[in-house]
């Protein structure tokens, strides 16, 4: 019974290491020990005050709860560092007496990654999404927190995918 359980062992750590280094992110493995998240400004044509202080949190937020990485103020092996460009509310259907049933908040950021420890994996790169509300909704308070939520978790994931899964 010994021998069965030794040799389970040996299989199942032979198995563990070949699998090469593994996480739940689906992050590979970073040549880095430091980022750094540049402050976002707004540059958008209609300006909503704060989101770029709510993005950029954001995204800091999510490489440090998704890494191992630590968050620095310069000098980071990797940077982010970018400019909202678009804050659009468009209607997108219509009621029969031709007011909006439904409205859209678009958001776009560009985003510009460095990492100085491999040049190849630099980019530029316009990430955008969008979250759709009824059109009776005034998109303040609550509407355009569950919104800035919608729209900046997939927005920060996106640029995480692309900068560090290599999805």
């Amino acid at each position: 019974m010994k021998k069965i359980k030794y040799i389970i062992l040996i299989v199942v750590s032979i198995v563990l290491n070949g699998c090469g280094a593994y996480n739940f992110t689906g992050a590979k493995p970073i040549e880095a020990k430091t980022f750094q998240v540049n402050y976002f400004a707004n540059n958008a044509d209609l300006i909503e005050p704060g989101i770029e202080r709510t993005f950029t949190l954001e995204l800091q937020d999510l490489i440090q709860n998704q890494t191992n990485l630590n968050l620095t103020n310069a000098g980071g092996e990797l940077l982010f560092e970018g400019e909202i460009t678009e804050y659009r509310i468009t209607p997108m259907t219509a009621t029969a007496d031709q007011t909006a049933a439904q409205n859209r908040l678009t958001i776009s950021v560009n985003v510009r990654y460095t990492n100085r420890n491999k040049e190849e994996d630099d980019f530029e790169k316009r990430f955008s999404f969008y979250d759709d509300f009824d059109g009776n909704t005034q998109l303040t308070g609550s509407q355009l927190t569950k919104s800035l939520d919608i729209i900046f978790e997939r927005i920060t994931q996106d640029i995480f995918n692309e900068a560090l899964a290599k999805w």
